[in-house]
């Protein structure tokens, strides 16, 4: 994603030196035994409360660790400067970023209301990432002469896989973690920097809303992809997209180490690649928790009245039968990604030369699991189906189904419905 030295190849020993920011205790689920008063806990109650521990952590660090990113935000791209002079409330907003209406207090959220808090200001800003209530930025703010001074700015995994609600007000709301943040206008927020050449800034604004290139920093090419939720995995072996890893731990430490900058190591033989970043590692303790949270993050069900149901009825006759989608997207999981990845060339996404697919390390793709889809439009790695009938004329026309326009549309109908 952004330009970094990895000329370092050294590589420290994985799980020495690591530093632990947070801790929590293991909740004790405590029974009383039927004669009178011993407190006893069964190991099924020591595992469940074990698992939910492990998952409130996971959920600390998908919402508020940086993995020591600052480094690279601060340091080298300079974005403290950027918030802290031009970026108000508004400007936030404009660009995607999502507020958490529930961090807010009550006097902010009145302030809110009545106008007496400028949301033109970037001294705003400030004051909501001071009380962490902007999705995925972690600010450290010190008090200097009176004023609210930002220092130093990171970044976290909700900034691109957690939006909000909107229940407050656009793009303020109670969190929705998991659900892929299709305003998020990345390229243009990192064009900002005033560390960047303005030939980079030109391939950020290039990328527009809800997309991101996983891959630029690696290859070099120009071809951003629609930001993936991350919901609904639970289940799932081959679990990033592109099928290049087994579990979210290989995903999560690329993107915490190679995207957000986070201190560590990540390496990639099949795609040559080997970045180390600082000299200590403050990734790799916080996988297997950050892991087990995900892995908890439900696939939202269709909102009620979202799709016709008769007419989705006839769409999963559709879907099983004539349109072959059970084929690939298949079983309660709608995907065969835990027996088959597809190759690159079969992509009914991207047809041009490379395809995103192309681009990984396997030189395969997954079928995506299809529950909560209505979510997260547009659709395929490129985003080139805006909606979900655009994607069954797709498959329609790739696959030489011969579908009718009303098959079709049925077929989006059920799409809706998952």
């Amino acid at each position: 994603m952004l330009e970094r030295n990895t000329a370092n190849k050294a590589w420290p020993v994985m799980g020495k030196g690591l530093r632990t920011y947070w801790a929590l205790p293991l909740a004790a689920a405590v029974t009383l035994t039927a004669c009178g008063g011993a407190d006893e806990t069964s190991p099924a109650d020591t595992a469940a409360a074990d698992a939910a521990a492990m998952a409130e952590q996971g959920r600390q660090i998908f919402r508020y660790d940086t993995f020591g990113d600052e480094a690279h935000w601060t340091d080298t791209l300079r974005m403290h400067e950027v918030i802290s002079a031009a970026v108000d409330p508004a400007t936030a907003l404009s660009v995607g970023l999502k507020v958490d209406a529930q961090a807010l207090p009550a006097s902010v959220v009145e302030g809110i209301k009545n106008g007496s808090i400028d949301l033109s200001k970037p001294a705003t800003t400030i004051a909501l990432l001071k009380l962490d209530a902007v999705l995925g930025l972690k600010g450290t703010v010190e008090t200097v002469n009176g004023q609210d001074v930002l220092k130093r700015v990171g970044i976290t995994c909700a900034l691109c896989h957690s939006t909000v609600d909107n229940s407050f007000a656009p793009g303020i709301g109670k969190r929705l973690d998991g659900w892929a943040n299709r305003d998020l206008n990345a390229g243009a927020i990192i064009a900002l920097s005033p560390a960047l050449s303005d030939a980079m800034k030109k391939v950020y604004r290039s990328w527009g809303p809800g997309k991101f290139d996983p891959r630029h920093n690696i290859d070099g090419l120009n071809k951003p992809v629609v930001i993936p939720p991350a919901y609904g995995l639970k289940g799932l072996h081959a679990i990033t997209v592109t099928g290049d890893g087994q579990d979210l731990a290989y995903w999560n430490r690329y993107v915490a180490v190679a995207e957000m900058g986070g201190q560590g190591t990540v390496t990639e033989p099949r795609l040559q690649l080997s970045i180390s970043n600082g000299n200590q590692d403050l990734v790799s303790a916080k996988l297997p928790a950050l892991q087990v949270y995900q892995l908890t993050l439900a696939a939202p069900p269709a909102p009620a009245g979202s799709f016709d149901a008769n007419a989705a009825a006839r769409g999963k006759l559709v879907f099983e039968g004539q349109g072959q989608c059970a084929s690939c997207h298949s079983g309660s999981l709608f995907s065969d990604a835990n027996s088959t990845l597809h190759p690159a060339a079969d992509s009914m996404a991207e047809p041009e030369t490379p395809s995103y697919a192309a681009r990984s390390a396997s030189r395969q793709y997954r079928s995506s699991p299809l529950k909560g889809v209505w979510q997260h439009a547009p659709y395929f790695h490129d985003g080139s189906a805006a909606s979900l009938l655009d994607v069954a004329r797709r498959y329609n026309a790739r696959r030489g189904l011969q579908l009718t326009e009303q098959q079709m549309a049925e077929l989006a109908e059920y799409l809706k419905s998952l």
